[in-house]
């Protein structure tokens, strides 16, 4: 059955780290808004990285049907060389059993790789081997995801144990580097992000996307918020998941994060109990187009305070 255009709301928090860290600013939060705003931000590249890990770690085989191969990834040869778009997509082939010899042109090309990676049916995917080229434009967009409160980060140092190279005896005395190196870095005590997402019914057509992959999709970013770990990353939460569909192919709301409220018990809050997310204005402004939505799906993580009685169906993750 063809899936429904769709939006997505996101919101999760990160605690003593920075999720997704800006080059240009000496791998400090990003900052889209400027320092006056407070605000930081994630980019969607960052977020759909979670879904990818998260779907690669889970079915390293791509599945039962194998249909869930992730295109867009970092693998290396045995001889360590780092594989380019050609030698991913040949071993996707390889694994789901395809014969490539049986691609007669670069649109059976291109709709072997939708039947079999999940990212490209989903987020699209730019394919330009030698003669060979094809776009896939993606069912699936995430917008930036933003900080619901100003953020302050910090610039910390610290000590590794661990000498950067070996020390050496020389005339019984121990020489060369006998300490360990120091390092520094910027981390956010604690900040909660909102990321829209809409997906477009027509666009899904076109790549072959199904309900069972927006399931996916969405257990995937609430899942891979847990399971995607890194040290600078910080320890992050899923928080809440809304995901309304609706009937009309060409309607949608839009900035469906802009009705979410923030209130804090502090002006710089630090913790989770700090927070609660007043959902009023979206719960008011759903109601107010009930006839133009045909469904409401709702996740949400106990330990956060929701301020409004939420439309819709609360669902189990």
């Amino acid at each position: 059955m063809a899936i429904r255009s769709s939006e997505l709301l996101f919101i999760k928090s990160a605690k003593d780290g920075i999720p997704n860290r800006d080059p240009l600013a000496d791998s400090d939060a990003r900052r889209i808004f400027g320092e006056e705003d407070g605000r930081i931000s994630l980019s969607d590249v960052s977020i759909k990285r979670d879904v990818r890990d998260y779907i690669q770690a889970r079915y390293p085989d791509g599945g039962e049907d194998r249909d869930r191969y992730i295109f867009v990834r970092e693998e290396r040869t045995p001889e360590g060389k780092l594989m380019g778009r050609s030698s991913l997509v040949q071993k996707i082939f390889a694994n789901a059993g395809v014969d490539i010899k049986s691609l007669k042109s670069t649109e059976d090309k291109r709709q072997a790789l939708c039947s079999h990676s999940f990212d490209a049916r989903a987020f699209g995917a730019v394919y330009s081997v030698s003669k060979e080229n094809f776009h896939i434009t993606g069912p699936v967009q995430f917008g930036w995801a933003h900080s619901l409160h100003p953020v302050e980060t910090r610039y910390v140092q610290g000590t590794v144990v661990m000498p950067s190279a070996d020390s050496v005896i020389k005339d019984g005395a121990e020489e060369g580097k006998t300490q360990g190196t120091i390092w520094t870095t910027w981390i956010a005590p604690f900040a909660v992000f909102a990321m829209p997402g809409v997906i477009n019914a027509t666009i899904a057509q076109q790549t072959g996307l199904t309900e069972p992959d927006i399931d996916l999709l969405l257990e995937a970013l609430w899942r891979g918020t847990l399971f995607r770990q890194a040290r600078g990353r910080g320890i992050q939460l899923p928080l809440l998941l809304v995901h309304v569909e609706y009937r009309d192919p060409f309607f949608r709301l839009g900035y469906l994060e802009e009705n979410v409220r923030m209130e804090t018990k502090t002006s710089q809050p630090t913790q989770l109990t700090d927070v609660s997310l007043n959902m009023n204005d979206l719960v008011d402004r759903l109601d107010a187009h009930r006839s133009q939505i045909a469904r409401v799906r709702w996740w949400k993580n106990p330990q956060v305070h929701v301020i409004g009685d939420m439309e819709g169906q609360q669902e189990e993750m």
